[in-house]
């Protein structure tokens, strides 16, 4: 028997619409309603929607959500079902979720005739001079002598003395060679305290003499070879979100989380290692994610994307000494020093269109920063006999001194977009010291610093890298006092130091659209900007004018 129905039916889910309860839909039947679950959830036992559970196992290894540490340090291993477990890789030691490098050389694996050197995750053996061998196994053997060594005995030999009589050899300079035969890059003389910086050949840097009790910041311009085992792959590890200090250690870049101002030091990780390379300036992207840098040992200036992928280099040839580099992320320019070529150059960001912004008054110009919203330029020239802090536009014109009375060996450089501060750090004077560049006068923040090379502002913080403590120092602007220290697992020489910002400052300058209306470089200045050729390709193609 068919059932019958009221002639006129009443709708239960308008009466009453959460009837069904939540993540359901009630649908009105004449005479009746019925609840259904929505996508993703399914009636319990209770008669409620629940959500729907997958239950096929997930492998968390495949996914990539698992919590080991990085591939170049750990693995992660497929238990089954959902489980997981981490190890870490040859050459390094933990739990899996945080391992750190072991260091190979404590147990003197390489050859007695031969000098290790630890690096991630492996090691490198290096037969002393005058043996020969692949650092495992060694023999004494003739080796061609480097033009350090045969110096050295000429002059030691003239003298009829020996090394170890070397220090009473009075009025004498006998050249200092390191493990491999180079010219060490900082050279002193034992009877005057002088020192100086010198060249591959060992040739005097001009203007880096000092007098006794300082020794200039000279760079190191050979790398050890490489003779590792295994090899640890050149790869970018990508940065999790927030804010970075960026800081270079030799052949590798090191970063720092920042939470606030302060250093999370037991998260600092290797952002990026290419044990050939002697990173010495850097900078950031703040609009591509991506850092730049110097390296003095091939030279060439290169850089890498903070997602992760492999470095690339973007110039290499007509570099001398590559130092300091700044960006302009408005205007999509890089600017460089190079102190043996003595100038200041300009190009693209992927490193095209490049031109000499100037070529005189520098002799050891190294520190270099933008003010990109106001189209200023800022660098310091650590010449011993003339250190200064300089500015000018960015596209070199209103060239100026703005501080060159009590300065010393001044190595790193800052600008604060956010407070409009100048501020440096002094190898010679032991001081940090800031300005306003739109006003008089300049302020000494701090003193009693060891060796200063590299720094960087963010917030009320200034962070350097010190040369004597091979560390990353945090520095109160606002009380004048050094917070706190991070010294890297490895202990060698820090380099370059950068913020990588989570975001951009606010701003804009004359060339941030459409090129400011430029056909090559569009170089911004204080209110406009002015349009420039590269050098060498100057032609109808490219138009010059501000």
């Amino acid at each position: 028997m068919a059932p019958t129905y009221p002639s006129h039916d009443i709708d239960e889910c308008s009466e009453q619409p959460s009837r069904c309860g939540n993540h359901a839909i009630c649908n009105n039947f004449p005479g009746a309603y019925r609840c259904e679950c929505v996508e993703g959830y399914h009636f319990s036992d209770g008669g409620i929607c629940v959500a729907a559970v997958d239950q096929r196992p997930i492998n968390y290894c495949e996914t990539g959500l698992h919590n080991c540490d990085i591939p170049q340090r750990a693995q992660c291993i497929y238990m089954g079902g959902s489980s997981y477990t981490c190890s870490c890789l040859p050459g390094f030691s933990g739990d899996g979720r945080a391992c750190q490098d072991v260091d190979e050389c404590q147990s003197s694996r390489c050859h007695p005739d031969a000098v290790c050197y630890n690096t991630p995750g492996s090691f490198t053996c290096q037969c002393k001079p005058g043996y020969q061998g692949d650092g495992f196994r060694c023999v004494p053997g003739e080796v061609e002598k480097t033009r350090c060594q045969l110096e050295r005995e000429h002059i030691l030999g003239r003298a009829g003395a020996t090394d170890a009589q070397q220090p009473r050899l009075l009025g004498m300079f006998v050249p200092q060679c390191d493990e491999y035969g180079h010219y060490e890059p900082t050279q002193c003389h034992h009877s005057t305290g002088y020192c100086w910086c010198v060249d591959r050949d060992g040739r005097e840097l001009e203007g880096t003499r000092t007098p006794p009790g300082m020794r200039p910041p000279c760079l190191s311009t050979v790398a050890p070879p490489i003779h590792q085992r295994p090899v640890v792959p050149t790869a970018v590890i990508p940065l999790p979100p927030g804010t970075h200090l960026l800081f270079a250690q030799t052949g590798k870049i090191e970063r720092l989380p920042l939470e606030g101002n302060t250093m999370k030091k037991t998260e600092a990780k290797t952002f990026l290692h290419i044990p050939a390379k002697v990173i010495i300036g850097l900078a950031f992207d703040c609009v591509d994610k991506v850092v730049y840098w110097t390296d003095i040992s091939e030279p060439s200036i290169g850089r890498a994307s903070l997602h992760g992928g492999e470095p690339t280099t973007i110039i290499r040839h007509d570099l001398g000494s590559p130092e300091g580099i700044a960006l302009d992320h408005l205007g999509r320019n890089i600017f460089w020093t190079d102190s043996q070529q003595d100038r200041i150059e300009v190009a693209k960001m992927d490193g095209t269109q490049r031109r000499v912004l100037f070529d005189t008054g520098l002799v050891n110009p190294r520190g270099i920063v933008t003010d990109s919203v106001r189209g200023n330029l800022y660098w310091t020239d650590w010449n011993r006999e003339n250190p200064k802090i300089e500015t000018s536009y960015m596209d070199g014109t209103n060239r100026r001194i703005l501080a060159q009375d009590n300065l010393g060996l001044p190595n790193g450089l800052t600008f604060d977009a956010f407070s409009s501060q100048l501020c440096w750090v002094d190898a010679g004077t032991h001081r940090a010291e800031c300005l306003n560049p739109a006003q008089p006068g300049r302020r000494k923040v701090l003193e009693g610093l060891q060796y200063p090379f590299a720094v960087t502002s963010y917030g009320k913080n200034l962070y350097y890298t010190d040369w004597k403590t091979n560390s990353v120092i945090a520095m109160d602007l606002a009380i004048s006092k050094e917070m706190d220290t991070f010294h890297p697992h490895k202990q060698t020489r820090l380099y370059g130091i950068t913020i990588a910002l989570s975001q951009c400052p606010q701003g804009h300058n004359y060339c941030s659209v459409n090129n400011g209306g430029c056909t090559h470089l569009c170089l911004p200045t204080p209110g406009s900007r002015t349009c420039r050729c590269p050098d060498n390709t100057l032609g109808v193609d490219c138009i010059e004018h501000k």
